[in-house]
């Protein structure tokens, strides 16, 4: 007979049905559960599942195991191991012990995995095949057609949350939490609400790990990969499984789910939402979301990977350069002859600062040196192109304005040399000295390299130039010796006169440039 015929529906479904007569489950001639009061789960998508009261399990079951997995319209399941003798199959039976409303008819039974038993012996019962029928309707043809026009992961988080409103999924608050790869920042926290115009745009720090807010989150839960969290929210459900929880109903939220947002790569985001209606979700709304999450989560990571690579690019060959990259010149050769200060920064005695501060002192030194020249460089125009060993090499591109470049890269020696002075003086950790060569001149401005392996940079006498009159400031005991070029934006230079320089064919007329802070630097 059948014992159920699922109905064409336009939504996600799930019922379950009382088996009539005796339902037996075998491993071999191992008779592992009979039982005449059985059930059947149909569900969206997923084959029929049997459910045997615990009652009539006919053989030994472990403790709980510390699998555990979560499903929105079921609650979390527990896992057990069948002991047959000598023979034990891991996690091969499940339960749900505390199951969700629509699913109450199937707690207190156990579902073996199919590869638990190998004969399923169901009476006259006939079960169902799914006839899943079509679950589409705005959210769905948005997502197959309008969503790919979308250029922001934050226009995408609103248009996504006024979908599902359209769609009649009574969401009160929505929010994503995608991780990225970033030095500083561990991710990005989206957070829709109800009534709001703009969507909150949280960037937490990678000290997100450790903050209670977080640690005690169902964000961190399902990140973890501990699987899904359904709360009810209603008053005669009080318990509340994470703080978040108790302000979320103070808001007037009836239902909570997170649930996973998986990439392609491996790591785990989340996608939260909170409804108002008294009822919270219903099955079918909910189910509608969980068939959607999957291309959701390649959206997001679409545009997280464009974030990633603007941000390493970025991080490794600075923002022009960064920017360049993306826009195209990727190939060996691309790129422009521009006219430009190049500046080339040393730090000062690194060998025997390693041998005094030990290499990971050193290393925190050395990164605070790079800190301040890349700061002071960003901020007057400039770009740092590389850092080589312990040194800076950073451009300054003219433009428009030969001028004004010479000023910012001149303004930046001065600057790095006066900052490390203050921190000379004031007796910081960051007890070092450099020297700055400053050039000016035409280069070429793109990529190098092999076929395999590219490095965009520059090239040409400025940068070679910019290297070797630092290298001759340290011979001389001056800290910034700049080019000719380089004197019409300065009204404060020593002429050096012309310095024969390694590797440059004729000798370059030089000056040093003097700073408020040599009496201090010289102390």
């Amino acid at each position: 007979m059948n014992v159920h015929t699922t109905p064409h529906s336009t939504g996600y479904r799930i019922s379950v049905e009382r088996l009539k007569g005796r339902i037996a489950i075998y491993r071999g001639d191992v008779l592992l559960a009979e039982s005449a009061n059985a059930v059947v789960m149909y569900e969206t998508r997923l084959p029929p599942t049997i459910y045997i009261p615990r009652a009539d399990v006919s053989v030994e079951l472990s403790e709980e195991t510390e699998l555990q997995t979560f499903c929105p319209f079921k609650g979390t399941a527990t896992y057990h191991d069948v002991v047959l003798g000598d023979q034990r199959l891991a996690n091969s039976v499940w339960a749900y012990e505390d199951a969700l409303p629509e699913s109450k008819a199937i707690q207190g039974h156990i579902g073996f995995l199919p590869n638990a038993y190998d004969r399923l012996d169901l009476g006259g019962n006939t079960l169902e095949q799914p006839q899943d029928g079509n679950i589409s309707g705005p959210l769905i043809d948005w997502l197959m057609r309008g969503a790919s026009e979308i250029e922001t992961s934050e226009a995408f988080t609103k248009a996504l949350s006024e979908k599902m409103l359209e769609h009649g999924i009574a969401i009160q608050r929505l929010s994503i939490l995608v991780w990225s790869l970033h030095p500083l920042i561990a991710g990005k926290h989206y957070i829709w609400e109800k009534g709001e115009d703009e969507i909150s745009t949280n960037v937490p720090t990678y000290e997100i790990h450790d903050h209670p807010a977080y640690i005690n989150s169902p964000l961190r839960h399902v990140s973890n990969g501990l699987g899904g969290v359904r709360q009810r929210l209603s008053d005669d459900n009080p318990y509340n499984s994470f703080p978040i929880i108790e302000d979320l109903r103070a808001k007037g939220a009836t239902d909570y789910v997170a649930m996973p947002l998986p990439f392609s790569d491996g790591r785990t985001n989340v996608l939260t939402l909170t409804s108002d209606h008294p009822d919270g979700f219903t099955t079918e709304n909910l189910g509608l979301v969980f068939e959607c999450s999957a291309v959701i989560a390649r959206f997001y990571e679409v545009f997280m990977q464009r974030e990633n690579a603007q941000v390493l690019l970025e991080t490794y060959v600075g923002k022009r350069s960064g920017a360049r990259v993306l826009g195209g010149e990727i190939r060996r050769g691309d790129g422009d002859e521009i006219d430009a200060a190049i500046m080339f920064c040393d730090l000062r005695n690194s060998t025997r600062l390693e041998e005094k501060l030990g290499r990971t002192r050193y290393i925190s030194l050395l990164n605070g040196f790079f800190e301040t020249v890349s700061g002071i460089v960003h901020d007057n125009g400039g770009e740092v192109l590389k850092f080589i060993g312990d040194a800076v090499l950073a451009v300054f591109p003219a433009g428009e304005n030969s001028i004004t470049a010479r000023a910012n890269a001149q303004r930046s020696a001065i600057g790095i040399v006066e900052k490390l002075g203050e921190f000379r003086a004031s007796g910081s950790d960051a007890h070092c000295d450099c020297s700055i060569g400053v050039a000016y001149g035409r280069v070429t401005y793109g990529n190098v390299g092999s076929r395999e392996r590219l490095d965009f940079t520059v090239i040409g006498q400025a940068a070679n130039i910019a290297a070797r009159l630092g290298e001759y400031g340290k011979t001389v005991g001056h800290r910034i010796v700049v080019s000719s070029d380089i004197v019409p934006a300065c009204a404060d230079a020593l002429p050096l006169g012309d310095v024969a320089l390694h590797n440059v064919s004729q000798p370059v007329p030089s000056f040093a440039l003097k700073t408020a802070a040599d009496h201090i630097l010289d102390r």
